[in-house]
């Protein structure tokens, strides 16, 4: 009889070795370049064995549950090839199977660990992936806490727990894939007929085979009855809301889990003793048990239970289990310990009680980082191939004895806006390598130009002593900020924008050449400073192995031939600080927004690592990346994954030094079980919490996902009884970002300021919250570190009935109040738009400030945000200024800003222009104003005082009004009408301008309290 098998011929046999074979040398080769440049980047920072651990581990897992599950399908698919019938029986489905025997008898034991060999693969990559599981498995930490249900401590369900439940896992799939294989190979050989014959069905070797298989099967299952007990702790309860084990779980489930326990081992039993026997019935009666035991016991009796009995009853039968919940959430997530108050919100505050808020009201931050990154870049660039995160950062200093935030930024290299000339892979790579300079301004001030005050970070020339002396404010904070925090090591070789490699070293000749700042700060941008790399960081490209290694690494044959290398050159790669991290700290999950701090003159990323588990009894589970979003998630940050978790612990403190590349790890949580669990796992990587310097501690900030994440939480999980979270009438929600045009949650903020029961100002994140599906505030959040860097968290808890406005309803009362809306759409109108900063909510004087900066940007690619106002809310009463302490004036009468330094409102721009009135809503609407300013967009502003008989006010509306007619007409579409409302648009503005113009000749004094 033919062989069903098609034949191949020699030389197409001859031509798929070749390409198989090729196939597999890339593959090697890839692999192989790959590792070893893995291995080479761990050397140099002197850190192997993280490779190698994960390396070890891998493999261990590999071969352990590869060859054991390969191992179990191949032997029983041998046991079925050897338990086959001597003599086929004769019908016609047998006949028609001889010619598949005749093909696969003789190759059968190749077959066989080609079978097994496929599933042992696939299994072990799987595995392989549970390198972690394993990890956390063997080096298991007490929490030294037990849960409630079962007494066990909360490292059993942390650490051994998932890795029990996967090797269950595995093994269920290698006895059902050798049922399957043992089904095929009886069935194939004669075993099992479908058409019945003088012998039956199922020959009794093959009952025998089965039973043995279905026998395992079933004792597994009576294993993960076990291990579904413990499974309960981390189910969702609906009625309830709460993850954790409910009523019905623990009063029914249980008990069922437990009865069909010992059917399944009963059942087990059953199929092993059929061995001896060999019939069909008592297993299938076994099975018939079992799956009727696991529909009634397990399902059916829960249920009708639930229904009738639990959910009639869920308030008070549930409640135990809710404070559970309640419980083990506010642990996992470390927000049992918190600072509550209440606090009812005064709507009405005297100029004398804000002016006594000295930690809180001055260091209102006028400076957006999440706006002013095209600012810092236009006005610090230098060159264009510089460029500034599109997110900056916000960090703490201590500058003259008083703690002041500043934003910050590096000045990165982006190569990408070298000019199309410059595109060469020794430009690319080669010379133009790094950054340099660390830009900060401080957060509460701006110039008479509505710019920030940079008080680090200038390239090129000093400035000159009529530059100073033109600029005393910004000289002197200049001076004070490098004398306290001086920069010692600008340049950026590691930062946020090194997406791609550096090769660095002095060029063949010995002379520099890599651009290290340019000699002036403007003129021909021929005029450079050149330097070479001198630090630790960097892989040597020193020999021909090396230069072929990486020529394969990273696609690029200039390794290989160009001349521009030599003995001294070395390759950094992973320059990205968040991904060196990643690297060297794989069990880690890192905050989104790494930021740049001066530490005892070097320059040095922070980056905060949580430990997570998805595995605490009891605890919510939440989906880390949906929770930790909001509206600037992604822009200029990095966005979390959509991951499980339900614990979070802020446990490791990272740095990258911006020059060298160095990576240290610090552990920041020192009581946390699953680092000390990881810590074990790779041999103390993480370096103690004494080991940190002082000088590095000064810039830890609390972080910012593991604060949103917290947020979250506290919406829900404040209520501290069962019945207030069963009936939820009292939760919260992250309220919307207010900001027109964006959507989403609204960010946290970081500020400097001085809360109730607090004993001095401190850098804190803060949040407000509302009330769920309504805008009115019901709390304010803030976390921050004391004085031994233990977290802190304070809640400030307004009573149930507030009507107090939340961030959406305050930003609508400021805008819809006349003379603010009159201003804004002046800012708006032509070339030019209004951008609005940071809507900041601060509790002052016993009720609730909120703060919010008014930017202008014209159009045009060199464009830029500049501060032009602040606008305030206090209770009903609104404030727009030019200036923080002028709308304080406004807001609660002279002398609320006294005690600004040396007569300087914080956040005053020095200026020509006066300031305006004070605003309030209802009542009286003096007019709108801002400061000019020669790099001020040109699009018309109001101006900074009122002109004699309400001139500037009436031409302001004017303009106002001549916009909305344009509009409207452009929304009719009549050509005739749009062209006359742009001319009367165009009257109006320069009736504006003349009137801002007599205004300004006879200005008012500005007030100077």
């Amino acid at each position: 009889m033919r062989s069903p098998l098609p034949s191949v011929s020699r030389r197409a046999r001859r031509v798929v070795i070749v390409l198989v074979s090729a196939v597999v040398l890339l593959f090697v080769l890839t692999a192989g370049s790959s590792l070893y440049a893995d291995w080479l980047w761990y050397d140099e920072i002197g850190l192997t064995r993280v490779l190698t651990t994960q390396l070890q581990t891998k493999l261990l897992l590999f071969v352990l549950f590869g060859v054991i599950t390969g191992a179990i399908v191949a032997v029983n698919l041998y046991v079925a090839y050897r338990l086959r019938p001597i003599f086929a029986p004769m019908s016609l489905e047998q006949q028609n199977l001889e010619r598949y025997r005749m093909a696969i008898a003789p190759r059968f034991g190749l077959l066989t660990l080609a079978a097994g060999a496929v599933v042992g693969v696939i299994t072990g990559l799987s595995a392989q992936g549970q390198w972690d599981t394993w990890l956390l498995f063997v080096n298991s930490t007490p929490f030294g806490q037990n849960d409630e249900q079962f007494g066990r401590d909360i490292s059993f369900y942390v650490f051994e727990y998932p890795f029990w439940r996967y090797v269950l896992s595995v093994a269920f799939t290698a006895i059902v894939l050798s049922v399957i294989g043992a089904l095929v190979v009886h069935y194939l050989f004669g075993g099992i007929r479908l058409q019945a014959g003088s012998g039956g069905r199922l020959g009794t070797a093959v009952i025998g085979h089965l039973s043995v298989l279905l026998g395992l099967f079933v004792a597994l299952k009576a294993v993960a009855y076990y291990f579904d007990r413990f499974g309960m702790l981390f189910g969702y309860n609906d009625a309830t809301k709460t993850h954790g084990a409910s009523a019905a779980d623990i009063e029914f489930l249980l008990p069922a889990k437990n009865i069909l326990l010992w059917i399944a081992a009963l059942c087990a039993l059953v199929f092993f003793a059929n061995l001896g026997f060999r019939r069909v019935l008592p297993p299938a009666m076994a099975l018939i048990l079992l799956g009727i035991s696991a529909i009634v016991i397990g399902g059916a009796v829960p249920a009708l239970a639930e229904q009738f009995t639990i959910k009639p009853n869920a308030a008070e039968r549930e409640a135990d289990y809710i404070e559970r919940s309640i419980a083990a959430t506010r642990d996992a997530y470390n927000i049992d310990d918190i600072d509550r108050q209440n606090y009812t919100p005064n709507t009405t505050a005297s100029a004398q009680q804000v002016a006594q808020e000295s930690g809180t009201v001055p260091n209102a931050r006028l400076l957006d980082p999440n706006v002013l990154s095209d600012t810092f870049t236009q006005l610090q660039q230098v060159r264009s191939f510089y460029r500034f995160n599109s997110s900056l950062d916000i960090d703490q200093y201590t500058v003259d004895g008083q703690l002041q935030d500043y934003i910050v930024a590096l000045r990165e290299m982006d190569t990408s806006r070298l000019d199309e000339q410059q595109q060469n892979w020794i430009n690319l790579h080669l010379n133009y390598t790094h950054g340099n300079g660390f830009v900060a301004a401080p957060a509460n001030q701006v110039t008479d130009a509505g710019q920030p005050y940079f008080v680090s970070g200038s390239l090129g020339e000093a400035p000159t002593a009529d530059a100073e002396q033109s600029d005393q404010q910004g000289a002197k904070l200049r001076t004070a900020f490098n004398r306290d925090n001086p920069v010692r090591q600008p340049r950026i070789y590691y930062g946020e924008l090194a997406s791609d490699y550096a090769v660095v070293g002095k060029a063949p000749g010995g002379e520099d050449r890599e651009f290290d700042r340019p000699t002036t700060s403007g003129g021909d941008e021929s005029e450079q400073v050149s330097s070479t790399y001198d630090g630790k960081g960097g892989v040597a490209v020193d020999s021909l192995t090396r230069k072929a290694l990486f020529a394969l690494y990273f696609r690029e044959r200039n390794f290989l031939l160009s001349s521009a290398l030599n003995d001294n050159s070395k390759v950094m790669y992973v320059r990205n600080p968040r991904e060196r991290v990643e690297k060297v700290a794989p069990f880690l999950t890192l905050d989104g927004d790494p930021y740049p701090a001066v530490v005892d003159g070097r320059i040095q990323w922070i980056i905060d690592g949580y430990t997570t588990s998805n595995f605490y009894p009891y605890s919510q589970r939440e989906t880390l990346g949906a929770t930790a979003v909001d509206s600037r998630t992604g822009a200029g940050t990095v966005a979390q994954q959509n991951d499980q978790i339900n614990y979070i612990r802020n446990s490791v403190k990272a740095t990258v030094d911006a020059y060298d590349g160095t990576v240290t790890l610090y552990q920041f949580d020192d009581t946390d079980p699953v680092l000390k669990a990881w810590n074990k796992a790779f041999d103390g990587i993480v370096k103690p919490k004494k080991d940190i310097p002082p000088e590095l501690a000064e810039h830890f900030r609390y972080p910012e996902d593991q604060f949103k994440v917290q947020r979250s939480l506290l919406a829900k999980y404040h209520v501290s009884t069962a019945g207030d979270y069963f009936n939820g009438q009292d939760f919260w929600q992250v309220p919307d970002d207010p900001t027109p045009g964006r959507g989403g949650k609204q960010p946290p903020f970081y500020v400097v300021a001085q809360w109730p029961d607090q004993a001095k100002p401190t850098f804190q994140i803060t949040t407000p919250m509302v009330a769920n599906r309504r805008n009115n505030l019901t709390a304010l959040i803030s976390a921050h570190y004391d004085d031994n860097y233990k977290p802190v968290i304070q809640m400030l808890e307004l009573p149930g009935d507030s009507q107090i406005s939340g961030p959406t309803q305050a930003q609508n009362k400021m805008r819809s109040e006349d003379t603010v809306r009159n201003n804004l759409n002046v800012l708006d109108l032509g070339d030019s738009e209004v951008v609005y900063g940071n809507l900041l909510t601060l509790p002052v004087a016993g009720g609730l400030l909120y703060v919010e900066p008014i930017y202008q940007r014209a159009s045009g690619q060199d464009s830029i945000p500049l501060f032009q106002n602040v606008l305030m809310l206090y209770g009903e009463k609104v404030a727009y200024q030019s200036t923080l302490g002028g709308a304080l004036d406004s807001l609660f009468g002279e002398g609320a800003s006294q005690d600004a330094p040396e007569g300087q409102q914080p956040g005053d721009r020095p200026s020509t222009t006066p300031s305006p009135g004070a605003t309030q809503s209802p009542g009286a609407t003096p007019s709108p104003s801002t400061s000019a300013s020669p790099s001020a967009p040109t699009s018309p502003t109001p101006s900074t005082a009122p002109a004699p008989g309400g001139s500037v006010d009436t031409a302001a509306a004017a303009v106002e009004k001549a916009n909305a007619d344009l509009k409207a007409a452009q929304r009719t579409g009549d050509l005739a009408a749009i062209g006359k409302a742009t001319q009367d648009l165009q009257n109006a503005v320069n009736s504006w301008q003349a009137a801002r113009a007599r205004a300004s000749a006879s200005p008012t004094p500005r007030p100077t309290g």
